[in-house]
């Protein structure tokens, strides 16, 4: 499986704005620059964000975006879902009535398990966690801010 830039440039927004929380809303020039995603992508991320209830906007001078829910509550599946979809690393698991070979495939139950091994391991990754995580790893932590 391979992660759309949707699904990564959302994590990392997510991930400063989680950082920056004491600051209030961040503006969409302050993301892009940070994270060096053009205005017009940065939208189109926060608004699947914002339709998801992952951020929140708010209008004014002091506009911006934040985050509705507690990074401790975001998880890394939740975010690939929204982006990709429920995706399994082979077609043959979701679909077994596109593939001839399905039913006596001797390693189709291996790539069903490695997929839902893959999304356990991912819902329990937290936005927080990886944050934590980055404060042991200061050079982890300006690779994602920065």
């Amino acid at each position: 499986m391979k992660l759309s830039t949707k699904t990564r440039y959302g994590t990392r927004i997510l991930i400063e704005l989680a950082l920056m929380v004491d600051q209030g809303a961040i503006s969409v020039s302050k993301i892009s620059s940070n994270q060096k995603i053009s205005v017009k992508y940065l939208e189109q991320i926060l608004r699947t964000l914002r339709q998801a209830g992952i951020v929140k906007s708010v209008r004014g001078p002091k506009g911006g975006h934040l985050l509705a829910k507690d990074p401790g509550k975001i998880y890394l599946g939740q975010i690939v879902r929204l982006f990709e979809g429920q995706t399994d690393l082979v077609n043959c698991v979701s679909s077994p009535e596109n593939c001839s070979m399905a039913t006596e495939c001797l390693v189709r139950d291996a790539w069903q398990d490695a997929t839902s091994i893959l999304y356990k391991k991912l819902d329990n990754i937290s936005i927080a966690s990886l944050i934590q995580n980055s404060d042991k790893n200061h050079k982890r932590a300006a690779c994602i801010s920065s």
